[in-house]
This record gives C-alpha cells, structure tokens and sequence, in this order.
C-alpha cells in the first residue's frame, strides 16, 4: 500500500512539474510603435515597421503550430512598456517574445543578438537565437543577458531577439525584403517550437547566475556593465584627484607669486 501511495505521489509531482514548464500561449511584442521609432536619429529604415511585419509574419506560423497568440500590438500604435509586460503577466501559462532590430552609430555593426534576463528562459533564448542564426545570412553575436524592463519585470519566460542591424547596409537591405522577414519569422517560431524543456520557476529564478545557453556564445552583459561603472567612478576619481592636484598647485604658485610681489 506504501508503495502505491509513493508511487502516486511521485506522480503527482511529475505532472505538478511538467504542468509548470508546459506553455499553450505566446504573446508577441513587436517593439517600439507610434511615435517611438526605435533606432538612432536620421536611421533611413524605421525599426517600428520592420519589428510589427516580422511579429504579424510570426503569428499564423504558431497559431498553425497549435498555440493561442496574443499581440502586445498589431498596428502602429505605442505601447508603454508596462502595459506590455502587465499583458505578458496575465497569461501565467505563456512565453514572451520581443522582436527587434538593431542600430548603431558605426555602420559596419552587424549580426543577431537574443536577449534574456531570468534564468529559465536561457534555454528559450538560445532555442531561438541558434534557429535565427542558422537561417540568416548575419553574423552570430551571440545569447546575452540584460535587464531590459521587458525582460526583468515579467514572470514568465521572456526573450528579445535584435534581427539584425538597421544601420548596416547589408542588413537594412535584406530587412526590407518580405522574403527576409518571412524567413526571420520561420526561424523565431522553429526555435520556439524546438525549444528545449523550460526550468520550473523559483524564487531565485531572476538572481541565479547559473545560466546555460547551449553552445552559443554568452555574455553576461550585467557584470559588463558593472565593469563598466566601476572603470567610469575609477576614471572619474583619477579625474578629480587630479583637478585637485592642479588647484592646490596653482594655489601654491600664486602664493608665491604674492610673497614675491611684497
């Protein structure tokens, strides 16, 4: 009889498990709209645009793989970020994904990115990222972790993936084209359905630096920014003690300068 009940037990934890990493939704969050443009100013190619084709190109395609998906937005309207996470919030049983393109002030920055922030969805993202990359003619920039709003404050797994660069010749061309975004969209919703299985959540699941994406390259862009900082205050420092350096040396010639002078 013991080994009945251990046995249903043992059971019911396996179903309670599988019931927390199993998800039938997808909320798709083309970013920027609007007002908000996205990108750089003076960017030729509006990220808003490009990110809204590729999300509506991506939902027949997992509405067809047997998930119900809901659009943060699916005209040109801006959304503020927190009514897009508080949307991904109300579906406890969903996956978030953000589509974007990327920019910068150098034209010759190019390749794809994904990005993500807790811990469980680490293996989304690189689900995601391996699928884009080996469907795009970009360069691999790797799975990186961030603390984007979208991603630091929802309480499912959430992932960003930056398409490729706008500023980039190359690559604002191929976003251009309907075949590209078509295809973009293909390789988001095969990574997706691919995925492997998602960790259950804990309370620990936004702090753990435990975090396995696979064979992709990693960064984790949290200690890079604190490096960063901490070579800012550095600098900063140097900067001041030598200001005060300067003055009291000044000072010191202009005293002399007096006693001379008397």
């Amino acid at each position: 009889m013991r080994c009945v009940v251990c046995s249903l037990a043992l059971m019911a934890l396996a179903s309670a498990a599988s019931a927390q990493t199993r998800f039938t939704t997808i909320v798709i969050d083309p970013g920027h709209g609007g007002f908000d443009r996205g990108g750089i100013p003076g960017q030729r190619v509006l990220e808003k645009n490009v990110n809204l084709d590729v999300a509506l190109r991506l939902k027949p395609i997992l509405e067809k793989a047997g998930y119900r998906v809901i659009m943060t937005r699916s005209t040109d309207i801006f959304v503020p970020l927190g009514s897009r996470v508080a949307i991904a919030n109300s579906y406890p049983n969903a996956i978030f994904l953000c589509i974007h393109f990327n920019s910068a002030s150098r034209s010759g920055a190019s390749g794809i990115e994904t990005y993500f922030y807790s811990t469980e969805s680490a293996p989304l993202a690189a689900s995601i990222h391996s699928a884009v990359v080996g469907g795009a003619p970009s360069g691999n920039r790797g799975v990186r972790r961030r603390g984007y709003f979208v991603l630091r404050r929802t309480t499912i797994p959430a992932v960003l993936v930056e398409c490729g660069f706008l500023t980039n010749p190359t690559e604002a061309e191929f976003a251009q084209t309907t075949a590209y975004r078509q295809k973009l969209a293909q390789e988001i919703a095969r990574g997706v359905v691919n995925r492997p299985t998602l960790a259950s959540r804990t309370s620990y699941t936004n702090r753990s630096t435990n975090v396995d994406v696979g064979l992709q390259p990693f960064i984790d862009q949290r200690f890079v920014r604190e490096s960063k900082a901490r070579h800012r205050r550095q600098s900063s420092s140097k900067k001041k003690k030598s200001s005060s350096t300067a003055k009291k040396s000044s000072s010191t010639e202009k005293k002399d300068v007096s006693s001379e002078a008397q």
